[in-house]
């Protein structure tokens, strides 16, 4: 039975209606909250509410809380250098370089199959420039990978945020290629795993329900012992209940390198 969610503003309540009956919650609720954002977030990507945002100039197709969930990890791991597979317009990029700016230290590595000249010579253009690197190729590409590689210095935190191409076999290989230049402590973001939640909408793949990104995630969970499927904690959270609930498009992609012990 498909999941039905009903509002009732008069008595301040939401029902969500499901092939075990009924459950009706407080419209200030956290449960009710989590029924509400599901509805939201699949009517968002169903007009494509992401396609609404710029970052200093550039289309930065990510969801406002993305970001910052994404700003809150950077400033506590404080990377050296943020690597990002799939540029399109570029508005992550200089969005990662200007958190770099703003801290004082870090750099932008982007890659991706096609940069198209006009993305190209935006970002080349960007007064952010001087902190983003463009490769272009696919980020599978072991000559690819070994450029990355050997731009990295032996002691750089770094942390990744995998956006390009999105079935599973793609992303799975992504994170067997891209998970050792993480840092300890640092985090490799896998985005969209969202598409496991739309699998059902119009805009949706017949296949999505098992090839995304999500389903990636768990597979390299199972032989890498050393990462954890683990979102960064709010630094601040004075909310009526809400226990790191997020209204997101990276759900199930937040991957934390665990720190070694003591040798």
């Amino acid at each position: 039975m498909t999941d039905r969610i009903l509002v009732d503003f008069e008595s301040a309540t939401v029902s969500v209606i499901d092939a075990s009956g009924q459950t009706t919650h407080p419209l200030g609720s956290a449960a009710a909250f989590a029924a509400l954002s599901r509805a939201w977030v699949q009517s968002g990507w169903e007009i494509k509410y992401s396609y609404t945002f710029s970052w200093l100039g550039r289309p930065v197709i990510q969801l406002p809380e993305d970001l910052i969930r994404a700003q809150e990890a950077i400033c506590q791991v404080r990377p050296d250098v943020v690597i990002e597979a799939g540029v399109a317009h570029g508005g992550s990029l200089v969005y990662f370089a200007s958190l770099c700016q703003t801290l004082g230290r870090g750099r932008v590595i982007g890659i991706d199959l096609e940069i198209r000249p006009a993305n190209r010579r935006a970002l080349e253009e960007h007064f952010l420039s001087s902190l983003i690197t463009l490769v272009e190729g696919s980020s599978t590409d072991p000559a690819v990978i070994e450029r990355v590689r050997s731009s990295l210095r032996p002691n750089d935190a770094v942390m990744v945020f995998l956006d390009s191409a999105h079935d599973k076999a793609h992303v799975l290989a992504e994170l067997d290629a891209y998970a050792d230049f993480v840092s300890e402590g640092s985090f490799i973001v896998v985005t969209d795993g969202v598409m496991e939640e739309v699998a059902r909408s119009p805009r949706a793949q017949p296949d999505w329900a098992w090839n995304n990104p999500r389903a990636a995630v768990r597979e390299f969970l199972v032989r890498r012992g050393d990462f954890a499927l683990e979102p960064p904690p709010c630094p601040f959270n004075e909310s009526l209940g809400l226990d790191g609930q997020s209204v997101t498009y990276w759900g199930g992609g937040w991957l934390r390198r665990r720190k070694s012990g003591p040798r």
